[in-house]
């Protein structure tokens, strides 16, 4: 692998924002490894993208899976110059009604494994003083979305996170970013705004651009935060939601 050619590592990479993120970094040369936890989604997602683009399997909610598959990208690879901390998921109950287990399954998932790849991977970012760390966050973080308060919390963490490791990390040569997403045209979305008319209605009138955005728009972001077009921009929170955080 060439030392000129990037190297990308994009969880949930298999569908949705992750594989967008993922095809707009193969299209500008980026190699990208998609990592989910279903191979058949990732394969068909490789087979779209092509040779630029490499499939893992891993579980990442199981942390000690993590440290190995990050070696092994490595070894196999030579380097990791980007990460999108894309993966997550998400639980729609009545605050009421949220168990203990069902907080911290979603902790554990958007925010416990969102920390443990970003250390395994900064260990070999700091040996190249060089490295982009571009977390994915959510509206939840912007302002109160009622029903899911351990999604919220989880987001509300990542941005967080991605101040304190700016601070820490960005005067050894790596910048650490963050994506909020507004409400982005996908599968997932147009399943839950679909089956909730008051709901889209909500969105909608809120969102000063009036209409949804596209997994393109949140990759074309990703793309600037992984270049030298943002070499002097880190420790931000980037809002790409049609307006729909100042909106009323």
């Amino acid at each position: 692998m060439s030392s000129e050619k990037k190297v990308a590592l994009v969880t949930g990479g298999g569908s949705g924002i992750g594989l967008a993120i993922a095809e707009k970094f193969v299209a500008n040369n980026i190699h990208t490894i998609i990592v989910g936890r279903t191979k058949e989604k990732l394969l068909e997602a490789k087979e779209k993208l092509g040779d630029l683009c490499s499939a893992v399997v891993c579980d990442l909610t199981e942390l000690s899976a993590i440290p190995p598959m990050v070696a092994d990208i490595i070894k196999n690879f030579g380097q990791i110059d980007i990460l999108v901390n894309n993966a997550g998921i998400n639980m729609k109950k009545e605050f009421t009604d949220v168990t203990d287990d069902d907080f911290q399954k979603i902790i554990h998932t958007n925010l416990t494994a969102v920390f443990t790849i970003s250390r395994e991977v900064v260990k070999h970012m700091l040996e190249a003083a060089s490295g982009s760390i571009i977390n994915i966050s959510s509206m939840a973080s912007q302002y109160g979305i009622p029903k899911v308060i351990a999604y919220t919390a989880s987001k509300s963490a990542i941005e967080g996170m991605t101040r304190a490791m700016a601070v820490e990390l960005s005067g050894k040569g790596i910048r650490v970013n963050c994506i909020a997403p507004g409400f982005i045209a996908t599968d997932m979305s147009a399943k839950a705004l679909n089956n909730d008319p008051e709901r889209k209605q909500k969105v909608m009138g809120r969102t000063p651009i009036g209409y949804l955005g596209a997994p393109s728009d949140i990759a074309d972001t990703a793309l600037f935060f992984a270049g030298d077009q943002s070499k002097y921009v880190t420790g931000t929170v980037l809002p790409v939601d049609g307006g729909n955080s100042i909106g009323f």
